[in-house]
């Protein structure tokens, strides 16, 4: 059996698969955010720890003393700064921290090339420019850096005593020479670190290191070898099986992401498409990001009084319209197409008679239109794909589906088990550097549960209210500045 863990940003998911791919057991713990400053995002690397041991600890132990491999998934771009001693000097910077955009401008104009070097255009969310933040503006604590990791390897650490990462996490840290799969020493040197303050590079099936003496007594798990994983959006695509050229799927958890397998490096620096490695060796992808997708249905039926998300879903479904009222779901600022950490959020068209279950329908329509945005960015830029498979906590509703395959204008295929993409992939990836067998052969589609085809009628309509909320971004954004 082989353990896979997800670090997200809400919860800590682990699930564990037998020899046949099948999941045997899963478990889960929630985690918080905290957000002391407008754009602040942060969370304690302790915090993670306790709640991966605690999702590890739930999972049987009779399946636990079996497990023969484990593998580390996560959210991407977060920065966690260790001293000499290897503890936390601060709390880490998450991804949707929007606080650095002005130290993105200051490292381009150090390194004029950067952008071509990572094949990716310089955002807020990446580590880079977090960490030129903290130079900046914590001095004291840019001088006591001796590691910097992402998250899920920070993990790793705790467990191995191993500093490590994968190529596909790395590609979102704007030190990574993308289409080498290697650390650029130019773009460490803006950033005024160097490689040995970074973990070491592998392959996401390759091993890392094992399990200790110690995190096996307290994880009640053998001493089994640890590979290197991927970042979350790589894992899922591996546990969804989306490993080959122009396969594509739509991540719909706290950010929503459209994730395409490319035939070779490809990047796309004019619309915020990001050009990562995957995590099958010698492939690459693209990714057009939205910070904001199932997290702003969550927010929003917070906001107007529904007790549950799942509620919400359902009322936005019998209520079938969302009246006219738009609504721009830029909490957290947005990446793709725009690049502006600013962004903020925005209903539109409320009245005296306005429901909350309208306004959770103009929500689900408003990410939507957001990842058509997404979508044409990565098709003006060469994507192509066939049909697209939907993975994360928003898969669980269709009706979404039918909106969002409407305003795509593209074929959305549902799978048993979507939810848990990430996870599955990190055990995928333990099971094939564990065993020796390749990714293909391991990578086996789940069944499908339902598929979502667009309807002429309802593409149309959507294509008109879309180019309407377009226009509600211009009118406003000026006035976030």
């Amino acid at each position: 059996m082989f353990l896979g863990l997800d670090l997200g940003t809400s919860s800590v998911k682990v699930i564990v698969i037998n020899d046949d791919g099948e999941i045997s057991s899963k478990s889960s713990q929630s985690l918080s955010l905290s957000s002391p400053n407008p754009l602040w995002n942060e969370q304690s690397p302790s915090d993670w720890l306790e709640a991966a041991e605690t999702a590890i600890l739930k999972i049987p132990k009779n399946i636990r003393s079996k497990l023969k491999g484990m593998g580390l998934s996560g959210q991407m771009h977060g920065a966690v700064l260790l001293d000499k001693k290897e503890r936390p000097i601060r709390p880490a910077i998450l991804w949707n921290d929007g606080r650095s955009f002005e130290e993105c401008k200051e490292l381009e104009k150090k390194l004029p090339n950067l952008n071509k070097i990572t094949g990716n255009q310089i955002m807020p969310g990446f580590t880079s420019p977090k960490i030129e933040w903290v130079r900046k503006y914590e001095k004291e604590n840019f001088s006591a850096i001796q590691k910097i990791l992402l998250p899920k390897d920070y993990l790793r650490l705790k467990w191995s005593g191993e500093f490590a990462t994968d190529t596909s996490d790395a590609s979102g840290t704007m030190w990574l020479n993308t289409k080498k799969r290697s650390w650029s020493n130019d773009a460490l040197e803006i950033s005024g670190i160097s490689s040995q303050q970074l973990p070491e590079l592998f392959e996401g099936n390759q091993i890392t290191g094992k399990i200790s003496k110690s995190s096996s007594k307290k994880l009640g798990i053998p001493m089994i070898p640890i590979v290197a994983g991927a970042g979350d959006q790589a894992a899922g695509a591996i546990g969804s099986s989306v490993i080959n050229p122009d396969d594509a799927s739509l991540v719909l958890g706290t950010s929503g992401v459209i994730f395409l397998v490319t035939d070779g490096f490809l990047p796309n620096l004019k619309q915020g498409i990001h050009a990562f490695c995957h995590t099958v060796p010698r492939t690459w992808h693209q990714m057009a990001v939205i910070l904001s997708a199932a997290s702003a249905i969550d927010w929003c039926a917070n906001l107007v009084g529904y007790d549950y998300p799942a509620k919400a879903y359902k009322a936005a479904e019998k209520k079938g319209d969302s009246e006219n009222i738009m609504f721009l779901p830029y909490l957290n600022g947005e990446r793709t197409p725009h690049n502006n950490p600013h962004a903020s959020a925005a209903l539109f068209g409320l009245k005296s008679n306005t429901n909350r279950a309208s306004i959770i329908h103009a929500a689900l329509e408003g990410v939507a239109f957001a990842l058509s945005d997404g979508y044409k960015a990565l098709v003006e830029g060469g994507g192509k794909c066939n049909t697209i498979s939907v993975i994360g906590g928003g898969s669980q509703s269709t009706y979404w589906g039918k909106i969002i395959a409407n305003c795509l204008n593209k074929t959305l295929v549902y799978r048993d088990g979507s939810e848990t993409g990430p996870a599955k992939g990190a055990a995928i990836l333990a099971q094939s550097g564990v065993t020796g067998k390749d990714l293909e052969s391991l990578c086996k589609p789940s069944p499908i549960i339902e598929v979502i085809e667009p309807e002429k009628n309802y593409t149309e309509l959507y294509h008109a209210k879309i180019k309407k909320w377009q226009l509600l971004y211009q009118e406003t954004k000026n006035l976030n500045q």
